[in-house]
C-alpha cells in the first residue's frame, strides 16, 4: 500500500485515483483518438478545467479562440481569472500572426473547440498547432462535436484533447461525464522553464517528476495524482459503465446523424423561411473545404445552426410549434433537439455582446437526432408552415 501511494507500483486502491471501469473505458477514448492515456472526469466542464489546470497556476496565462462553448468561456474569462490565471481570446478566423500577438512570456496553453458550440464553425487545426508549437506550448483542443470517428486531431497536430463524453460518446443522456486524452507528443523536458509542475520534483510525492518518471504518460498521471486527488471529479463507475455502452455504437450513430444532417441543412438551405443556414456539408458554407481535409469523408457532426426570417419571436414560434423535436438545453443526442440560445442558455446578454460570443440573435442550434429523416424533415415542415 506504501508502494502505491508513493506511485511507485500500479495498482488500484482508492476510486478517486484509480478505477477498474474507468480506466478500462478511458483506454478506449485513448485508442480512439490515438493517443497514449486518458481521463475520464465528472462532466465536461471539469475535463476543460482540469487539461488547463494541470498545467497552469497562479499567475499564469493562455489564449484561447472566442468562439467557445458559453460555459467553457465562463470558466475561462471569469471563473479561472479568480485563481490568478488568466486568458485572452482570439478571433479563431484570424491569421497565424494575429494569434500570435495575444501570446505572453507566461503563455502556458492554446485552446480551441474543433467544431464551436453552438454556432458549428470549424477550427484550422493545424494553424492553431503551429502557432502554439512556435510559442512552445500545447495545443489543447475540445473534439466533442466531431468525435474521433470523424477528426482525430492529433492527425493534424493537436497535442491534448477533451471531450463532453456525454454528448455523442453517450448518445442516449444517460450520464454526464468528461475525459482528456494526452497524444504523448509534447516534449514538456524542451520547455522546462514553462512547465515546472511536470518537469520539477513534486513535494507531494517525496520529490517525484512526472516527465522523468512516467514519460509520455506524464501529463495524464499529474492530471490523475494531483490534480484528481485533491479536486475530485471523478465520475462514478456506473456512468463510465454506461458510457462504455454508447461507445460501442459510436461509429454507427455518428454515420447516421451526419447523414440525417447533411439532408437538414439542405432541406433548410432552400427553405423562404430561411435567412440563413450554417453546416461545414454544405458546399457553400465558409468552412465547407476546410472540413473536406479534417474531417473523415468531410463529415463534421450532427448539429447546425440557421436562422428564421424576422428574427427571434419567429424562432420561437417555430421550436413552439415542433412535436417530434424537443426544445432541450442538451445536444448531441440520438433523440433530435433544439435550442434558440439569444432566449434560453444566453438569454442574459444584449445582441452586442451575442454577436461578441459568436452567436447570432437569430440563431437556432439544430441537434439532428437519428430517427427516420422523413419523420425529421416533416416535423420541420409543419412547424414552418405554422409561421
Amino acid at each position: 500500500m506504501a508502494d502505491l501511494f508513493d506511485l511507485k507500483e500500479s495498482g488500484y486502491f482508492y476510486t478517486r485515483l484509480q478505477n477498474p471501469t474507468n480506466d478500462s473505458v478511458a483506454s478506449k477514448i485513448a485508442a480512439l483518438e490515438g493517443g497514449v492515456a486518458c481521463i475520464l472526469t465528472s462532466s465536461g466542464q471539469a475535463a476543460n478545467f482540469y487539461a488547463i489546470f494541470n498545467i497552469c497556476e497562479a499567475g499564469d496565462h493562455f489564449v484561447s479562440a472566442s468562439t467557445i462553448y458559453g460555459g467553457t468561456y465562463n470558466l475561462f474569462g471569469v471563473t479561472m481569472k479568480k485563481l490568478g490565471i488568466e486568458v485572452t481570446f482570439v478571433d479563431a478566423d484570424a491569421d497565424e500572426e494575429e494569434i500570435s500577438k495575444a501570446f505572453r512570456p507566461n503563455t502556458k496553453a492554446l485552446f480551441g473547440e474543433t467544431i464551436t458550440n453552438p454556432g458549428v464553425t470549424v477550427l484550422d487545426l493545424e494553424k492553431f498547432a503551429r502557432v502554439a508549437h512556435k510559442h512552445g506550448v500545447p495545443f489543447i483542443v475540445d473534439n466533442t462535436f466531431p468525435t474521433p470517428i470523424n477528426c482525430r486531431p492529433f492527425d493534424f497536430g493537436a497535442d491534448i484533447v477533451t471531450h463532453s463524453t456525454t454528448k455523442y460518446m453517450d448518445g442516449h443522456a444517460a450520464q454526464v461525464g468528461g475525459a482528456i486524452v494526452d497524444s504523448g507528443n509534447f516534449d514538456w523536458d524542451a520547455h522546462a522553464d514553462k512547465f515546472p509542475g511536470l518537469t520539477a520534483p513534486d513535494p507531494s510525492y517525496h520529490g517525484l517528476v512526472y516527465s522523468k518518471s512516467f514519460g509520455k504518460g506524464a501529463y495524464i498521471t499529474k492530471a490523475t495524482v494531483q490534480v484528481m486527488r485533491d479536486l475530485g471529479s471523478i465520475p462514478s463507475p456506473q456512468n463510465s459503465f454506461l458510457l462504455n455502452l454508447g461507445l460501442e455504437t459510436l461509429h454507427l450513430r455518428v454515420q447516421r446523424h451526419c447523414e440525417n444532417a447533411q439532408k437538414v441543412a439542405e432541406y433548410l438551405s432552400v427553405h423562404p423561411e430561411v435567412a440563413w443556414v450554417d453546416y461545414s456539408g454544405l458546399s457553400t458554407d465558409k468552412y465547407h473545404s476546410l472540413a473536406q481535409r479534417q474531417f473523415r469523408n468531410g463529415q463534421s457532426c450532427g448539429v447546425l445552426a440557421f436562422g428564421i426570417k424576422g428574427g427571434r419571436e419567429r424562432s420561437i414560434k417555430f421550436m413552439d410549434n415542433l412535436k417530434l423535436i424537443s426544445i432541450v438545453t442538451h445536444v448531441a443526442d440520438a433523440r433530435s433537439c433544439v435550442l434558440h440560445p439569444a432566449s434560453h442558455t444566453h438569454r442574459q446578454l444584449s445582441d452586442e455582446q451575442l454577436i461578441a460570443a459568436g452567436v447570432r440573435p437569430d440563431l437556432i442550434r439544430l441537434s439532428v437526432g437519428i430517427e427516420d429523416i422523413d419523420d425529421i424533415l416533416n416535423d420541420i415542415d409543419q412547424a414552418m408552415k405554422s409561421l
